[in-house]
């Protein structure tokens, strides 16, 4: 369910108390836990809450990443998301989505907590959906924000980008930049140097053209001798 809320303090306020008190809890972890990934960033802001495509977002700013949304730019890109649904609530863990080593990790230590998974792979997003708080690992989602830091969330969104053809602004790689690439991943050490032939000592004779040295000493078969006929 789309929000037309402009601010976190108005979506939380619209909803049922329940849902209400759902969503404050898991935000609560969310947030403590990007504080982690700023204090490894010597205390720089290294994603920002906002309404977002009528959800609670984290985001990455334009300072940090300014290209933005590859579909629109002027729009942060969303690292995590949190919302009020019809029939549920979701944690969209965008950081799984392209991460599939990530996301086997953040599987099986889910299913060793017992509780189920309902998580849904569609669209850009793992949408992580539950209907109480009880049927979240929390401390799942902490570990997982944790292990990815925004660079690493960057990595993987422009490996995800340059696997459509696109650069990190969203727009068609141009020929010659994949050109460019790929010539890249051949290491000029890897190549083996050509040998100069070396110089002729003056006087010397010149060197016979291997091509030819093997014309000349390819023996001629003798030939038969015919016997006279007498007469």
């Amino acid at each position: 369910m789309k929000s037309s809320a402009t601010t976190v303090a108005a979506y939380l306020e619209s909803l049922p108390p329940d849902r209400r008190n759902a969503i404050e809890c898991v935000r609560r972890v969310i947030l403590e836990n990007i504080r982690h990934l700023a204090s490894e960033s010597k205390g720089k802001s290294v994603l920002e809450e906002r309404m977002q495509y009528g959800v609670i977002a984290y985001c990455v700013p334009h300072h940090i990443w300014p290209h933005g949304h590859h579909t629109r730019p002027e729009l942060p890109l969303m690292y995590m998301g949190l919302s009020s649904q019809k029939n549920d609530m979701v944690v969209y863990m965008l950081c799984l989505f392209r991460n599939e080593p990530m996301r086997a990790r953040f599987e099986k230590a889910w299913k060793a907590t017992g509780k189920k998974l309902t998580m849904n792979i569609a669209g850009m997003a793992c949408c992580l959906r539950f209907k109480k708080v009880e049927d979240l690992a929390l401390d799942v989602i902490a570990q997982t924000i944790r292990s990815m830091p925004v660079k690493s969330y960057l990595k993987d969104h422009t490996a995800m980008l340059a696997g459509m053809g696109k650069g990190p602004d969203g727009k068609p790689l141009k020929r010659g930049s994949l050109v460019t690439t790929k010539v890249k991943d051949v290491s000029p050490a890897t190549r083996e140097p050509l040998k100069q032939p070396k110089a002729a000592k003056p006087g010397a004779k010149p060197m016979a053209d291997p091509k030819s040295s093997a014309k000349q000493t390819t023996r001629t078969p003798p030939k038969r001798k015919v016997a006279a006929k007498r007469g």
